[in-house]
C-alpha cells in the first residue's frame, strides 16, 4: 500500500486517499456532473474540500462513528462525496437502490439501523417519510435537490446545502475544525467497516454484505493494476450507487488511481452524456451492450439500401478478422487495409455513436453474454472483456487478461485469487476482498464461508485445460430432465436473449420431459419492426399476441435449438413449447431483482397455471396478473396466452420421437 506524503501514514481508506489525492492530483479533474445541459467540474483539492466541509456538518448533526448512513439516488456527485464524508468520521454507508418501492426500503433501513439518510429529492423524501415509523432508528434526513420540499416540516429534515454551509461555517470560526477532521480521517483503519452492500435478494430477504476498507482498497489496487489504470482515465457512473459494481468501478478505483468520474444528467441521457464524456475505461451488463446494439441496428433497418449494404459488408470483414487484429494476431496486408477503410466508414462512427470512440477497457458481467454479441463489439476494434464476481468478493473473483479472451469463459483468477471447484461442482475462491460476513446474520455468513476464507459462490462452473473458469448455470438452479440429461436455465435463456426481440426469457424443465420457455419481447425492437411495417397496436400485450410476432419468435426460438443441439451437453435440453408473456417482468413486481436478475421461485409460484398449461398439451391459457403501474397504482392485466410448439433439431429429436413411441 502507498503511504500518504502529509501524514506518513499508510493509505487503507478511502478518506486518506481523498487527501492524498488533493496533494498529488490538486487541479486534476475528480468528477463532472452534467446539470441543466452543462458539465461542472471539481478537481480534487475541490472534491476534498467539499467532503470536508459536508462531514463537519453532518458531525455537527450529531452523526457519530460507527453510525449507519442511508444514501439513496441516481449518480451525482454529492452522493458518492456523502461516501467519503461518511467514512471519514467512522460512519458506515448503506446505499440503497433508488428505485426500491417503500417497503423494500424499510426492510433495509430498518435492518441495517441507519440513523441518517441522505437523498437525492422528494421523490426519496416521501418514500423515507411514509415508512418513518417502521425504521424507529432513522433520525435525521438530508436532501440535495430542493425542489418541492419547501411546505415540509424541516424538524429533521435538512438541505444538503444547509449542512454543508453549516461545515463551511465552523471551518471559518474556528480552522482548528479542519486539523480535527483530518485527525478523524487518519483515526481509520483498513479493518475497518467501510460499507453495507445488500444484496439484490434473488431468494428471500436480502443481505447486508459487510466489506471492510481494506476489502475494497486492496480489490481496487488488484484491478487498477490488472488493466494498467491510472489518472488519465475517464469513466461515467450511470449504475446504481447500491450495487457493488459501481461502488468499486466508480469509487474505489477512482479515488485508488486517480481518475476523473462523470455523473450523466439523468438515467434517460446516459448514452448521449457518453458520447460527449468517451469514456477509456467502461463497465456495463450484457443487458446494456444488448440494448446498443439493438438500437443500431433499428436505426440500419431505416438507413437507405446503399448504406446498409457498406455497413453489411463491413462488419461482415469485421467478423472474419477484426478480433485477430485486436488481439494483435498476425493478418494478411488486404485485409487490414480493407478494415482500415470499414473503422473509417463504419467502425469509427459506430463507436463514436455509442459513446466509446475512445475506450481503452471495457467490461461486462453480471450474466453471460451471447458469443456473438461479444465478438461483434470486439470486432469492431472495443477491448471488450468478460469478468465474473460477486458483492462477498468486492467484484473481482475472474477477468480476461488481454490477448487471452475466449466468448466462452470469465477469464482467469484475478489477482490476489485463489479458485477450487468442489466434488458438487460448485465454485469456491478466497481473497482479500472476502466480505467480512452479513451484518446480523451469523447463519448465513456460516453457510456461505468457511472459517478458513473460502466463499460458496452458488454457481456450478469448471476450470478448463487452460486455466480459464467456464460457469454453466447457478448451482440450484442447474438440475435434470427426467430422462437425466443435464438442464441448465441460465445457459438456455441467455441463447434466446441473444436475439434482439427477446428481451428477456426464463426456462423451466427441471423434473419434465422437455424443456419450455416464457419469453418477454423487447418493446423498442418489435415496435420499430411494427412501425415499419405499418402494424398498429395499443399495448405490450396486443403486440406480443399479434400473429406475425409470435411467427417471429418461433423463428428465433428454432435458431436458439439449432444452437443448443450443436453443445453435446445441452442438446437434450432444445425448447419443445414456449409462450410469450401478456406483461413485461418487472422489478417492481418482484418478479425480478433490482439487478434485474430473473427470480426464479417468485415466477414459478406467480405463474404456476401457465407453467402447467406449457405441459398439459393446452394451446392457450387465460390468465389475470397483477401489475404496478409506472406511477405506483397497483391494477390488474388480463389476456388469453397462446402456446407454441418448437422444432427440435439434431439427436434430439430422434430420442423424443422414440419416447413418444
Amino acid at each position: 500500500m502507498l503511504a500518504t506524503a502529509k501524514a506518513g501514514t499508510t493509505l487503507d481508506t478511502f478518506p486518506k486517499y481523498l487527501l492524498s489525492n488533493a496533494e498529488r492530483f490538486a487541479d486534476r479533474p475528480a468528477m463532472r456532473h452534467k446539470d441543466l445541459g452543462i458539465w461542472q467540474g471539481w478537481s480534487w483539492k475541490e472534491q476534498m474540500e467539499e467532503v470536508r466541509a459536508f462531514a463537519i456538518g453532518l458531525s455537527a448533526l450529531g452523526l457519530k462513528r460507527g453510525d449507519k448512513v442511508a444514501v439513496v439516488g441516481s449518480n451525482r456527485p454529492r452522493l458518492y462525496w456523502t461516501f467519503a464524508a461518511v467514512q471519514s468520521i467512522g460512519g458506515v454507508p448503506v446505499p440503497v437502490y433508488a428505485d426500491s418501492v417503500a417497503e423494500e426500503m424499510a426492510y433495509v433501513l430498518d435492518h441495517a439501523e441507519v440513523r441518517f439518510a441522505v437523498v437525492e429529492d422528494q421523490e426519496q423524501v416521501d418514500k423515507l417519510l411514509s415508512i418513518a415509523d417502521k425504521v424507529a432508528s432513522l433520525k435525521q434526513i438530508i436532501y440535495d435537490e430542493t425542489r418541492g420540499l419547501r411546505g415540509y416540516d424541516h424538524t429533521h429534515l435538512h438541505a444538503y446545502d444547509e449542512v454543508r454551509e453549516k461545515g463551511l461555517a465552523l471551518i471559518a470560526a474556528d480552522p482548528q475544525e479542519v486539523s480535527r477532521w483530518e485527525a478523524s480521517v487518519a483515526a481509520g483503519q483498513g479493518s475497518d467497516l467501510g460499507i453495507i452492500l445488500y444484496t439484490s435478494g434473488t431468494t428471500g430477504r436480502p443481505k447486508g454484505v459487510m466489506l471492510s476498507n481494506d476489502n475494497l482498497v486492496k480489490s481496487a489496487l488488484h484491478g487498477n493494476a490488472f488493466d494498467h489504470l491510472g489518472p488519465d482515465e475517464n469513466i461515467i457512473a450511470y449504475l446504481p450507487l447500491a450495487w457493488v459494481g459501481d461502488h468499486v468501478f466508480s469509487y474505489a478505483q477512482s479515488y485508488t488511481a486517480g481518475f476523473c468520474v462523470s455523473c450523466p444528467e439523468s438515467p434517460e441521457t446516459v448514452t448521449e452524456d457518453r458520447r460527449e464524456i468517451a469514456p477509456t475505461y467502461f463497465f456495463a451488463p450484457p443487458r446494456v451492450f444488448e440494448g446498443l446494439l439493438t438500437a443500431v441496428m433499428v436505426r440500419m433497418e431505416d438507413a437507405s439500401r446503399l448504406k446498409k449494404r457498406i455497413f453489411d459488408h463491413f462488419l461482415a470483414h469485421a467478423r472474419k478478422v477484426g478480433e485477430p487484429i485486436l488481439n494483435g494476431e498476425k493478418v494478411g496486408f488486404w485485409d487490414r487495409l480493407k478494415y482500415l477503410a470499414g473503422d473509417l466508414l463504419v467502425y469509427a462512427p459506430l463507436k463514436n455513436r455509442m459513446g466509446m470512440s475512445r475506450l481503452r477497457v471495457g467490461y461486462t458481467a453480471g450474466e453471460a453474454i451471447g458469443p456473438e454479441l461479444f465478438r461483434f463489439y470486439r470486432s469492431i476494434g472495443l477491448n471488450l472483456k468478460q469478468l465474473y464476481g460477486q458483492t462477498e468478493a468486492c467484484v473481482y473473483i475472474t477477468a480476461q487478461p488481454d490477448g487471452n479472451i475466449r466468448a466462452d469463459t470469465v477469464g482467469v483468477p484475478s489477482p490476489g485469487v485463489e479458485i477450487r471447484i468442489a466434488e458438487s461442482g460448485e465454485v469456491l475462491y478466497r481473497s482479500e476482498g472476502v466480505f467480512e460476513g452479513y451484518y446480523k446474520n451469523d447463519e448465513a455468513t456460516r453457510a456461505t464461508k468457511t472459517p478458513d476464507g473460502w466463499v460458496h459462490t452458488g454457481d456450478a462452473g469448471f476450470i478448463d485445460n487452460e486455466g480459464h473458469l467456464k460457469i454453466i448455470d447457478r448451482a440450484k438452479d442447474v438440475g435434470k430432465l427426467r430422462s437425466g440429461a443435464l438442464f441448465a436455465p441460465k445457459y438456455i435463456e441467455n441463447t434466446l436473449k441473444f436475439f434482439p426481440d427477446i428481451k428477456e426469457a426464463v426456462a423451466f424443465g427441471d423434473d419434465r420431459d422437455f424443456c419450455a420457455a416464457f419469453v418477454n419481447i423487447d418493446l423498442q425492437s418489435v415496435g420499430s419492426w411494427a412501425e415499419r411495417n405499418n402494424l398498429s397496436y395499443g399495448s405490450y400485450q396486443e403486440l406480443a399476441q399479434h400473429p406475425e410476432v409470435c411467427r417471429i419468435v418461433g423463428a428465433h426460438v428454432e435458431a436458439a435449438n439449432r444452437k443448443l443441439s450443436e453443445e453435446p451437453m445441452m442438446a437434450a435440453s432444445q425448447i419443445r413449447r414456449f409462450l410469450i408473456l401478456h406483461k413485461e417482468l418487472d422489478a417492481d413486481d418482484g418478479e425480478l431483482t433490482r439487478t434485474q436478475k430473473v427470480r426464479r421461485s417468485f415466477i414459478s409460484e406467480r405463474y404456476g397455471e401457465l407453467i402447467e398449461a406449457l405441459y398439459d398439451g393446452s394451446t392457450e391459457k387465460y390468465v389475470e396478473t397483477e401489475m404496478t403501474f409506472e406511477d405506483g397504482r397497483k391494477g390488474r392485466v388480463s389476456a388469453t396466452v397462446r402456446i407454441f410448439d418448437a422444432p427440435v433439431c439434431g439427436a434430439a429429436e430422434t430420442r423424443m420421437k422414440e419416447a413418444a413411441e
